[in-house]
């Protein structure tokens, strides 16, 4: 247990104290990667551009009007990992026999608890929006925003919720397991792009879709996936489906929604996501390893653990600090490049660049504010 009320001299060092010599510290690592990986995408990928006089705002993205930016959808789109993360740490938590009812319990409230203080924030926020004068098309805009990592939240929840099942499909099918949401995705795929079927049946892949990685982690977690040629094969296979899936399947090249697009492979996931997951979770799984080594150092272990200690929080707030300067420089500069103007331009990109720390020193103020709504009153805090 560790506790982070301890002074900062020499903090790395009792982290690494304190960590347990048996925990697996790459897989935290993987965890902070995939969280930062998410933070990036959105803070890359989302545009805001005024309107109206600069009393309004409209979200675009880069990926539309410059589709040579599509590869960095590749890099930064990491959800796979932190469901396969997911997999493997409820897999490991469950002990055979368990009671499920308090055992979900537990795992649902410490996921969802830090979510009401943003919730409750955002009230008054979207009050002074409006008093400062931008139109109610634009909260709308910002709060849409602010609500969409929920669905990963609720989606990322059911799963651990269930994952005493999976861990019972585990003991009984093993690896093949698997076959049956990638099967569940493929056939709802077909339904929806062969058969013009009902659109609202693609949204039954935020569970079998994002299952997939999930399942995998829980086979990570009982001893499979561990040898160097079954995470080559997942990298291999993986990544030659998703291409094979791009050009003769018509799927569209990008792992993130481009506004305007007829088809997106993340809401709701496709089959070239579960693909492209594959891909990723069998990455991760080479360079476990290496991240493993590397972990050893105390400032990059401490760095991983600090922020494992608050992930929710940091991912809960992000788009927010996005808003914050966005919306606060607005007010005080007018339309500046990178944060309020169309990024069909490789300038753009560079400026957004530019006001990346802006954003990360936002989420640093509101993780300092928030963090300590993520565990009960009074707990230590602990790496998840």
């Amino acid at each position: 247990m560790l506790a982070t009320s301890e002074p900062r001299a020499g903090l790395a060092a009792r982290i690494g104290a304190a960590t347990p010599p048996g925990r697996d510290r790459a897989v935290d690592a993987l965890r902070a990667f995939a969280i930062l990986g998410v933070i990036l995408g959105h803070w890359l990928v989302t545009a805001f551009v005024a309107i109206d006089g600069g009393e309004g705002l409209r979200v675009a993205s880069p990926l539309k009007s410059m589709p040579g930016l599509t590869p960095i959808s590749w890099v930064l789109q990491t959800l796979a990992v932190f469901f396969l993360v997911g997999g493997y740490t409820a897999a490991k938590g469950y002990k055979a026999g368990e009671p499920w009812g308090p055992w979900a319990r537990r795992r649902l409230v410490r996921l969802l608890r830090p979510v009401p203080v943003l919730l409750l924030a955002w009230v008054p926020a979207t009050a002074a929006l409006l008093w400062a004068g931008f139109s109610g098309d634009t909260a709308q805009v910002l709060v849409k925003l602010v609500l969409s990592p929920l669905w990963f939240l609720l989606v990322y929840g059911a799963l651990t919720a269930l994952a005493p099942l999976f861990v019972a499909l585990w003991n009984r099918a093993g690896l093949w397991g698997v076959a049956l949401p990638v099967a569940a995705t493929a056939a709802i795929d077909v339904s929806r792009f062969a058969f013009e079927g009902p659109q609202w049946l693609g949204w039954c892949t935020l569970l079998t879709g994002w299952l997939v990685p999930f399942y995998l982690g829980v086979a990570w977690a009982n001893g499979a996936l561990t040898s160097r040629r079954t995470a080559t094969a997942m990298l291999a296979g993986g990544a030659a489906a998703t291409v094979a899936l791009i050009l003769y399947a018509g799927y569209p090249a990008s792992m993130v929604g481009v506004p305007g697009a007829e088809v997106s492979n993340l809401n709701p996931p496709t089959l070239a996501a579960v693909a492209f997951g594959i891909a990723q979770a069998g990455l991760a799984l080479l360079v476990r390893e290496p991240l493993r080594r590397w972990m050893g150092r105390p400032r990059p272990w401490a760095t991983v653990a600090l922020a494992n200690m608050s992930a929710m929080t940091i991912f809960l707030w992000h788009q927010t600090a996005m808003m914050t300067v966005t919306v606060g420089g607005l007010l005080l500069f007018g339309a500046v490049p990178g944060l309020h103007s169309m990024p069909d331009q490789p300038g753009w990109a560079l400026a957004r660049l530019a006001w990346l720390p802006a954003f990360a020193a936002v989420l640093a103020l509101y993780w300092a504010l928030a963090r300590r709504f993520e565990h009960p009153r009074g707990a230590a805090r602990t790496i998840s």
